[in-house]
């Protein structure tokens, strides 16, 4: 007997943007589909019209686009199968799982409050559970299932291990409202079992919602998924994530520089390990991923590992992919695109250097040597490092560069014997240089930039410098 191919999904309500704890939900579900070769399936459940939006659907598409989860098949929407799940309950009306409910808000009410003036529970037990059908009035009705009244539910739990609950703690669950329309709770599991989806891998705040959910995966004779409930992500303070502790949503990652792939490893990290690995590639998690990595406490957002992790992200990127990642942080910051001519030279020169930083900003600015136009305007800081004194030294050095042969050794070998002669230390040669040839006081090395610009082009740059 072979098992069923793994299918996962990701299912988040479009009524904002995508939000990192989010992300991180779909990253797993993802990760473990595409390691066990199953499907990723995304279900937007749009039940909520009054808060449901086209535009808040867009932005998680384009969250997990820009976080590189693709998604097998369309997106679903949970909102055009509410026919189907209403049929659901009435399937299970007609088997007596389910039953309906008379009772009005007040009665629930007043039942609830003499519940708590005897202290005991208020979990409200209908008195139309088991009123045959010849006995209903002809008025408005919820339809309930009927929860187990004794014993426990189990739920195995690939994370959180086995959770039971006692039968006495679970309610008749409204499954359709009065005017007929089903509730999430039940929207939920028909999906689920719709889709084929056999692992449920969402945030550990869900974990109440299984054992009400298995009654109606019992009540219908269906097979239950395999569920894993994740920690929840909190702040560094140790409390659960909001606004306070700074950016939520993935896209705003995305405009403080932040890279696909060093969120992806990051986010990886945050509740589940490969021994001591911090930095890694997706295909390595992929290899590595499974439940057992995962843990039970909350894991803590901290912004200095994923900075360190996007640094070594972005070491570890190819050419292609780091252009990839500044044209999407142009587009997320509002800036333009960069030309096919400076995306060229962006290319070339990043290919050619050994340069990362902690940020795709960061980078862009090291690189500026090549996407901005000379002359190039002068901060205060490198402006004081073109003093004339030390725009003479590079009207002297220019000459000596025009015969030189373009290679790196010879251009050290070149530069180094100019300073000595001069009685300068390379220092005092080298923030000059850096200037002429970037417009920065900071910038990748004077020799890496001499060997990606060429001989025209930095001598072009020393003379017009020189001349000022």
């Amino acid at each position: 007997m072979t098992s069923s191919p793994v299918v996962t999904r990701f299912a988040p309500s479009p009524t904002g943007y995508l939000h990192i704890g989010g992300a991180r939900t779909a990253l797993f579900n993802w990760l473990y589909a595409r390691s066990q070769g199953g499907k990723f399936l995304l279900r937007i459940e749009d039940t909520d019209r009054a808060r449901s939006t086209p535009e808040a659907t867009q932005a998680i598409l384009d969250g997990l686009t820009w976080l590189g989860l693709d998604w097998d098949g369309d997106a679903v929407s949970q909102f055009e199968s509410a026919d189907r799940h209403a049929a659901v309950a009435h399937e299970m009306l007609a088997s007596g799982a389910a039953y309906k409910c008379f009772a009005t808000q007040d009665e629930i009410e007043a039942f609830r409050e003499a519940a708590r003036a005897e202290g005991r529970s208020t979990l409200f037990r209908s008195p139309w559970r088991d009123v045959p059908e010849a006995e209903h009035p002809d008025l408005p009705f919820v339809v309930r299932i009927k929860a187990p009244q004794n014993g426990a539910v189990t739920i195995k739990d690939k994370v959180q291990g086995d959770v039971t609950w006692q039968a006495d703690t679970l309610d008749d669950m409204v499954l359709l409202r009065s005017d007929g329309s089903p509730v999430y709770m039940l929207a939920v599991v028909v999906d689920d079992h719709d889709m084929g989806v056999t692992h449920v891998i969402r945030g550990d705040d869900h974990l109440g919602n299984t054992a009400r959910q298995s009654m109606i995966y019992n009540a219908m004779g269906w097979d239950l998924p395999t569920f894993a409930h994740i920690p929840l992500i909190h702040g560094p303070d140790g409390k659960k994530l909001s606004k306070r502790h700074g950016a939520l949503g993935v896209m705003e990652y995305a405009a403080m520089g932040y890279t696909p792939a060093g969120m992806r490893n990051y986010l990886a990290r945050l509740g589940w390990s490969h021994g001591d690995d911090e930095v890694f590639t997706t295909e390595q998690a992929l290899e590595w991923f499974g439940f057992d990595g995962m843990g039970k406490a909350p894991a803590r957002l901290d912004f200095k590992k994923m900075e360190n992790i996007n640094r070594h992200q972005i070491g570890m990127s190819d050419a292609d992919t780091m252009l990839h990642d500044v044209q999407s942080y142009l587009a997320a910051t509002g800036e333009p695109a960069l030309s096919d001519d400076k995306a060229k030279a962006f290319v070339d020169a990043f290919a050619a250097l050994d340069v990362a930083d902690k940020t795709v900003g960061a980078l862009i600015e090291k690189f500026a040597f090549v996407l901005d136009e000379p002359p190039f305007t002068h901060d205060e800081k490198a402006e004081k490092l073109l003093d004339p004194v030390s725009r003479g030294i590079l009207k002297q050095l220019t000459p000596q560069l025009q015969t030189v042969s373009w290679e790196r050794e010879a251009l050290e070998h070149s530069i180094m014997g100019f300073a000595e002669a001069h009685d300068l230390k390379f220092g005092k040669l080298a923030g000059p240089l850096r200037v002429a040839l970037s417009g920065r006081a900071t910038s990748p090395s004077v020799f890496d930039m001499m060997m990606v610009i060429g001989r025209d082009e930095t001598l072009e740059r020393l003379a017009a410098v020189a001349a000022e």
